[in-house]
């Protein structure tokens, strides 16, 4: 039988890649085909459906606004992945569901700066939105047998669904519009490309090697040096100011540090471009 893995929000900017990525074997899952955190309804559409294996790419993502509703957060980013383990533990299929650097976050709250994070490094959520993805990722580690747990950083590509966009998008707009942005100077992390992340997901999945990975472009950077790689990228003459996280005024707390250690995936074959790269080949698409 041909393989045929099932894209849970297949319309957004890594669902999108990964369409792009698996081609004819691909069969994509928008909100509107299945509701993930109806537990009947998501075990009805696989069992008909029949896949070898899910990818869950949806997620609630809107860390300032969980703060006010971590319920809801809780609810898409927790429950609604504990759903889908248990469905695919009932089908002995793999699931791969990813998560986010967010998981880490105490390098805000006490200022330090460590090596970048390992998957066996003890996790620790600042905000409701990585609390959320926490609880989802031990969820599925829990409860599916056949899983991958992927934690990445900064996602920026093209997604066929309109939706909340993404930082790069986000800076060429204000720079074309206003000329001058202030951007957060003293928040370390590497931003990754859904262009690159897709393929290397894909491998992952092929190498049956289930747990739990850090995948991201490599080397590490801030949002406002990448700001300034942006511009230049596209040759615009924007003046960027640096602000400190405390000036952004953000509701979330951020975490200060996430850059996250790929190591356990490239011993098995599995690594990224630069995120330098990376920004090289989105720009001109954008």
């Amino acid at each position: 039988m041909d393989p045929r893995i099932a894209i849970i929000g297949s319309a957004g900017q890594l669902g999108t890649a990964l369409m792009r990525e698996l081609g004819e074997r691909a069969v994509p899952l928008r909100h509107q085909q299945v509701e993930l955190t109806d537990l009947a309804n998501l075990r009805e559409v696989l069992t008909n459906l029949g896949p070898t294996a899910v990818i869950n790419t949806a997620a609630y993502n809107w860390v300032d606004k969980a703060e006010d509703e971590p319920l809801v957060a809780y609810t898409v980013n927790a429950l609604a992945p504990r759903n889908l383990a248990i469905v695919c533990a009932e089908l002995q299929i793999p699931a791969m569901h990813i998560s986010t650097d967010y998981v880490f976050g105490q390098a805000s709250i006490d200022g330090q700066f460590p090596a970048p994070f390992q998957e066996t490094d003890a996790p620790g959520p600042v905000s409701a939105y990585g609390v959320s993805k926490l609880a989802g990722e031990y969820f599925v580690r829990a409860v599916a047998p056949q899983h991958f747990v992927v934690r990445t950083c900064g996602l920026y590509g093209n997604a066929e669904s309109t939706g909340k966009g993404n930082f790069v998008k986000t800076m060429l707009r204000l720079g074309r519009e206003r000329g001058s942005v202030r951007v957060v100077s003293d928040q370390q992390c590497t931003p990754t490309s859904t262009a690159d992340l897709a393929p290397a997901l894909v491998k992952l999945l092929e190498s049956k090697q289930y747990g739990l990975y850090h995948l991201t472009n490599s080397g590490a950077t801030t949002w406002y040096d990448l700001a300034q790689s942006i511009f230049q990228v596209a040759k615009l003459t924007v003046n960027v100011e640096p602000i400190t996280t405390r000036e952004f005024a953000a509701k979330a707390p951020r975490p200060a540090y996430s850059v996250l250690n790929c190591n356990k995936a490239k011993s098995i074959g599995i690594e990224l471009p630069t995120w330098q790269s990376a920004l090289e080949r989105y720009v001109p698409t954008v």
